[in-house]
C-alpha cells in the first residue's frame, strides 16, 4: 500500500509513513484519478474541476501561475503535490531543507519537517494517532479540528487509514 517515495528509515519510521500515507488519502490526493504520480502531481480542486501538473523543478505556483478559485465565495488556493503544500510556504522550506525541487521526494521531507514542528512525530512513535492529528490539523484541512471550515475526516476514518497503509495506533 506504501507509495511515499522517502524510506521508513530516512522518514523515522513505518508509523510516520502510515500517517503521511493517511494525509494523501485524506486530502484526497493519492487516489484522485487525475494523477500519474501517486498524488504529487495534483494540485487543488478548484470550482472549474481538477487540475495537476507536470513539472517538479518548483512549486506549480512559483512561476506566476494564478491561484484556482475553490469554491462559489471566490476563495483561492495554490495547495499543491501530495501533501498539498501552500507557495507561500515554499522559498522557506526549499532554502531550510536545501530542497532540489518540488519533485516526490522533496514533497515527503517537507511533510516530515511539517510533522517535526508540530511535534507529532513522538506521538506518532508511541501510537498516538488522536495527539498527532490534532497537533497538525492547523495545516491540513482534511483533518479534524482544523479550524478552516472546510470538510474534515472523522477520527475513524483516518484511524482506518493508518491501519491499513501499516500504522499502529494505540
Amino acid at each position: 500500500m506504501r507509495m511515499t517515495v522517502i524510506s521508513s528509515d530516512a522518514a523515522g519510521g513505518t508509523q510516520v509513513v502510515a500517517f503521511m500515507e493517511m494525509l494523501a488519502v485524506a486530502e484526497g490526493t493519492s487516489a484522485s484519478p487525475i494523477t500519474r504520480c501517486d498524488g504529487y502531481d495534483v494540485i487543488v480542486t478548484g470550482v472549474d474541476g481538477r487540475h495537476r501538473f507536470d513539472d517538479f523543478s518548483t512549486h506549480p505556483f512559483a512561476n506566476g501561475r494564478s491561484s484556482i478559485v475553490v469554491n462559489s465565495r471566490g476563495l483561492t488556493s495554490n495547495a499543491s503535490g501530495r501533501y498539498q503544500h501552500m507557495l507561500r510556504d515554499w522559498p522557506h522550506y526549499r532554502d531550510l531543507l536545501r530542497l532540489p525541487d518540488f519533485g516526490p521526494l522533496s514533497q515527503d521531507r517537507w511533510c516530515i519537517q511539517l510533522l517535526k514542528e508540530r511535534r507529532a512525530i513522538q506521538p506518532l512513535l508511541d501510537g498516538d494517532l488522536a495527539t498527532a492529528i490534532a497537533r497538525c490539523a492547523n495545516i491540513w484541512a482534511s483533518l479534524p479540528g482544523n479550524g478552516y471550515g472546510q470538510p474534515q475526516h472523522a477520527l475513524d476514518t483516518l484511524r482506518a487509514s493508518f491501519i491499513l497503509n501499516g500504522g499502529n495506533p494505540c
